[in-house]
């Protein structure tokens, strides 16, 4: 008797292949890709097309070398062995994910985040860059208690007015300091 499964094509109970059944299992190269279905080359250099049974939603493209298994019935996607396609996750309404233990995304390309509003809300953040670039239409920060910089050196250029107003300022510089202005108002 063999252990090999007939896939069924209609709500009829899979049985048993009868020994000797051909049933193809193999590596094959997607040619084309189309909505749930694709064209491959077997590796025996047949073509056929193939329904998509992947368990995640994975978008194969031409060059792909994915797992396939067929009969005479038909031919089933069941795995990517290299791909180069996008996995699209879409659903209706919020979608929610957590770890009981740290969540880590990682893109070996980036990771991008999209939204008319994201939201960061953590007891503490932290953010570590070699370079980073900020680019704003307004930006506003209130920071409750102390706000410190340390930088290598600072270069600040305002286009419009510049006001800062303090209960008490201080600069103190170990060189020289240069003010210069059209006109300079003290006291």
């Amino acid at each position: 008797m063999s252990n090999v499964i007939a896939f069924p094509t209609s709500a009829e109970r899979a049985v048993p292949l009868p020994t000797g059944a051909p049933v193809w299992l193999g590596p094959a190269t997607v040619v084309s890709a189309g909505a749930g279905a694709v064209e491959l080359c077997l590796s025996t250099g047949a073509r056929t097309s193939a329904q998509l049974a992947l368990a995640v939603p994975y978008e194969p493209v031409a060059d792909d070398v994915v797992l396939a298994i067929g009969n005479a019935d038909g031919f089933w996607v069941i795995g990517v062995v290299h791909g180069k396609g996008q996995t699209r996750m879409e659903v209706q309404g919020d979608l929610e994910v957590r770890a009981t233990g740290a969540l880590r995304l990682t893109g070996e390309a980036g990771v991008e985040v999209k939204g008319p509003e994201v939201s960061i809300v953590a007891g503490k953040l932290r953010s570590m860059a070699r370079a980073a670039t900020q680019s704003f239409e307004n930006l506003y920060q209130r920071v409750s208690e102390l706000w410190s910089v340390q930088a290598g050196s600072r270069h600040t250029v305002v286009e419009g007015e510049s006001h800062e107003q303090a209960k008490s300022a201080t600069v103190l510089t170990e060189e020289k300091m240069t003010i210069n202005g059209k006109a300079i108002y003290l006291g």
